[in-house]
């Protein structure tokens, strides 16, 4: 390593750095001198890929390049060796419409090592591939301390020891700690790599935000703003009443932009008032009539105000049980149910209530999302059910009367978010209501909860509301935080899993 570094340059390959390439190349690779690439390959190259083509410039000397080409998905899995890959060095290899960035040579000057500038290679090519929107980076990598254990493990098992770093390989130990996964050991790879005794390790890197399909317009939102409405119980009139009220929330939502509407559970309660001379079962099948009306309006509601709405929770009347089901009315005009799953005991003892048996995620144009009632979202299982379905948004309207209830609703809803790496948004009633039976008083905090890691907030709390005041919190989500935090978090929950010891599936 210089004694001292004035300038480190980080660029794309000139035909004029040729001389000074080809140095670092022979001084990298001395037990393949005769191996490095000759002028007309490199002006080949940079007549195909220029952008595929990296160096690093110390002090105004090459010491290190990247060198790549694109090529497809299928061709970079199924090609076996470096002549094939590289069209036995022609480069013919080379498709402009392939997905993936096909690395063909990354090397560092020895004299410069130690300076992480073989990272700094990397990452720009990671860069290169997000700008290009390819799918991946693919290359096969030597494994050159093998040669030392030939005579006492397979590939297969050396690659095992460099995993768990047991064993170190200059080449496949860094990849590794740059995020490639192997994919299989390729034979015969490289010809005269006799270190590696010409094997090699397939590896991969996904482009977390590759998109397959892109559009100019219907693109899935990769910040997404949340309008969640801590409902007051009150005395309302009729239908009508509700529907003013839940309209004028909506429309403060929606006027800041939101992408979602989140009212809590059972915010349909004060039209109760107008049964509470029957018995509580009664009560609550006389409220299940405004279901469907509920339904429509608010459907009408995403249309016209352009939002996606979750309606918390209502009773809802199937084959003669009383069930706790809300309902998501997308800003297309179709809606989806969902059902409350776990029932409290204060449920079933006054209104009879009878769970819902259907854990499901839904598609909407933010992405995919889950909704669990109150009570659900303290069972687990169901949150990670909809994670292992690539949820990035758990909505939970609740519904709590003391404070009590509603901490058990809050951490449970915070563990969510971390072990689920997803963003989790809650939303209850506040307030008092006296003429209605089992309604009496309730109290909530509407919250926004993250994952615990550096991109987040130290407390995993985006946006709190004022407790047990009517208010909105309107707060903006970053759906691309949590597929950085899944593939480069400081612990990765949901990759880190022992899959040999225990498993979870819908029954």
């Amino acid at each position: 390593m210089p004694a001292s570094i004035k300038s480190i340059e980080l660029r794309n390959l000139k035909i004029e750095d040729y001389k000074e390439l080809k140095k670092s190349m022979i001084e990298s690779y001395p037990e393949m001198a005769e191996s490095f690439w000759k002028e007309n390959q490199i002006e080949l190259l940079l007549e195909k890929f220029p952008e595929g083509q990296l160096v690093i410039v110390v002090d105004g000397i090459v010491v290190g390049s990247a060198l790549s080409l694109l090529v497809t998905e299928d061709f970079a899995f199924k090609t076996r060796s470096y002549k094939a890959v590289t069209g036995n060095f022609s480069f013919s290899t080379h498709n402009p419409d392939g997905e993936v960035l096909y690395g063909i040579d990354v090397f560092i000057n020895p004299q410069y090592r130690g300076l992480r500038l073989g990272r700094r290679l990397y990452d720009i090519r990671k860069e290169l591939c997000e700008q290009l929107n390819l799918k991946s980076i693919i290359f096969a990598g030597r494994i050159p301390n093998y040669g030392k254990f030939k005579n006492e493990i397979t590939p297969k098992v050396y690659i095992e020891k460099v995993k768990k770093k047991e064993v170190y390989d200059p080449v496949l130990s860094f990849q590794l700690s740059n995020d490639f996964h192997e994919i299989r050991v390729l034979k015969n790879y490289l010809e005269g790599d006799t270190e590696s005794l010409e094997y090699a390790v397939l590896l991969e890197w996904n482009n977390i935000y590759y998109d397959d399909s892109p559009k100019l317009i219907n693109t899935k939102k990769s910040v997404v703003r949340l309008g969640l409405i801590q409902w007051q119980m009150r005395s309302l009139a009729n239908l009508k009443a509700l529907f003013d009220q839940a309209e004028f929330f909506i429309d403060t939502v929606s006027g800041y932009s939101s992408d979602f509407a989140l009212f809590p559970e059972f915010f349909t309660a004060p039209l109760m008032a107008d049964f509470n001379h029957l018995s509580e079962p009664e009560a609550i099948r006389e409220l299940a009539k405004h279901t469907e009306a509920v339904k429509l309006k608010f459907q009408e509601f995403a249309i016209s105000y352009n939002i996606n709405i979750i309606t918390g929770s209502m009773p809802f009347i199937e084959n003669g049980h009383v069930y706790n089901v809300g309902f998501l009315c997308k800003r297309d005009g179709t809606n989806e149910m969902y059902r409350k799953i776990h029932i409290t005991p204060n449920e079933v003892f006054h209104w009879g209530i009878t769970g819902g048996n259907a854990i499901q995620t839904f598609d909407t144009d933010c992405g995919k999302v889950g909704i669990v009632i109150c009570y659900d979202v303290e069972f687990p299982e169901l949150s990670r059910l909809m994670a292992d379905e690539g949820m990035h948004i758990l909505f939970v309207p609740f519904l709590t009367d003391t404070q009590n209830g509603y901490t058990r609703v809050k951490h449970c809803a915070q563990a969510r978010a971390i072990e689920n790496e997803c963003y989790v948004a809650i939303a209850g009633c506040v307030g008092n209501l006296p003429k209605v039976n089992n309604m009496d008083i309730q109290y909530a905090q509407a919250a926004v909860f993250t994952p615990s890691d550096f991109a987040f907030p130290s407390n995993g709390i985006k946006a709190e509301a004022t407790p047990n005041t009517e208010m909105t919190l309107i707060v903006d989500v970053d759906i691309n935080l949590l597929k950085e935090l899944h593939e480069h978090g400081s612990v990765k929950i949901m990759k880190d899993r022992r899959h040999d010891l225990y498993s979870l599936k819908k029954v």
